[in-house]
C-alpha cells in the first residue's frame, strides 16, 4: 500500500470531454487521478496529455456497462493506496432522439440502455468503493446529473429547460439525484459528502454544437464539489456554487 498522502480521485469516463478537464483540474491541484476508462488505448491518449500538464495519473481499466471490472477497480485501488478519497461518477449516455419531445415513442429498450448507464452502473459502482471511500478523511462523492434532471423546470412552463424533453436521459438524471439524496442521508455524520452537480451546457460530443460553455468552465462544478471543505453542502444539486431545483 502507498504511504503517499495525496488525495486519490477516481473519474469514471474521464479519457475525453468533461471527464478528462476534470482530471485535468484536479491534478493541478496535487491530487492523484485514476483515469477510469472503457479503452485502454483512448486512456493511454488521456494519460499522456496530463502528464504533459505535470498531473500523476495513473489508468485505471473500469468500464461501467461491466459489473465485473467494480470488483477489479476497488482490488487494484485498495492494493496501491488502501482508500480513495473522491470518486466521480462522470460517465454518462444521451441517446435520444433530439427532435424533439418523443416520449410516447421512447422505447424500453432505449430506457434501459439510458438507466443502465446513467443510473443503475452509478449505483452499483459507488456501493462497490464505499468501503474506500470510508477511509478517508474527507470523502467526496460527486455524480455528474444535468438541470435536465429537475423535474421543477421541466414542470414550469418558461423555464429554460421546459421544451427541452429527451425522456430517457432526463429521467435517469431525476433517479441519479434521488440517489443523490437518499445516500447524502445515510452518510450524514461521517465524513463522505455527495452531491450532484449540473456542468452546464458544454461543448463536448454531448452537448453539441450550441452549446455555450467551454469545457473548462464545464469541469469547475465538479471540481468544486470534489474538494469541498468540511464545512460544506451535501445531498445537494448545485451548478457553479449555486443550488438548482430538484
Amino acid at each position: 500500500m502507498s504511504t503517499d498522502t495525496k488525495k486519490i480521485a477516481l473519474i469514471t469516463g474521464a479519457n475525453k470531454g468533461i471527464g478528462l478537464e476534470t482530471a485535468r483540474q484536479l491534478g493541478k491541484l496535487g491530487i492523484t487521478i485514476l483515469v477510469g476508462v472503457r479503452d485502454l488505448a483512448k486512456g493511454e491518449a488521456a494519460l499522456a496529455e496530463l502528464k504533459k500538464d505535470g498531473v500523476v495519473a495513473k489508468l485505471l481499466k473500469l468500464d461501467v456497462d461491466d459489473p465485473a471490472d467494480y470488483k477489479k477497480a476497488f482490488e487494484a485501488i485498495e492494493q496501491e493506496f488502501g482508500v480513495l478519497d473522491i470518486l466521480i461518477n462522470n460517465a454518462g449516455i444521451l441517446i435520444d432522439s433530439r427532435s424533439g419531445n418523443a416520449t410516447s415513442t421512447t422505447s424500453p429498450e432505449l430506457l434501459r440502455k439510458t438507466f443502465d448507464t446513467n443510473f443503475f452502473a452509478v449505483v452499483a459502482l459507488t456501493q462497490t468503493l464505499l468501503p474506500l471511500l470510508r477511509k478517508s478523511n474527507a470523502g467526496r462523492i460527486v455524480n455528474l446529473s444535468s438541470i435536465l434532471a429537475s423535474l421543477t423546470l421541466h414542470a414550469t412552463p418558461g423555464s429554460p429547460i421546459y421544451d427541452a424533453k429527451t425522456f430517457a436521459y432526463d429521467s435517469s438524471k431525476t433517479a441519479l439525484n434521488a440517489f443523490t439524496i437518499h445516500l447524502a442521508h445515510e452518510l450524514q455524520g461521517t465524513k463522505i459528502k455527495v452531491n450532484s452537480a449540473h456542468p452546464g451546457w458544454v461543448k463536448t460530443d454531448m452537448g453539441g454544437e450550441g452549446a455555450v460553455m467551454d469545457i473548462v468552465e464545464g469541469a469547475k462544478t465538479s471540481v468544486e464539489l470534489a474538494t469541498l471543505p468540511d464545512d460544506g453542502p451535501t445531498g445537494g444539486f448545485f451548478h457553479l456554487g449555486n443550488s438548482l431545483s430538484w
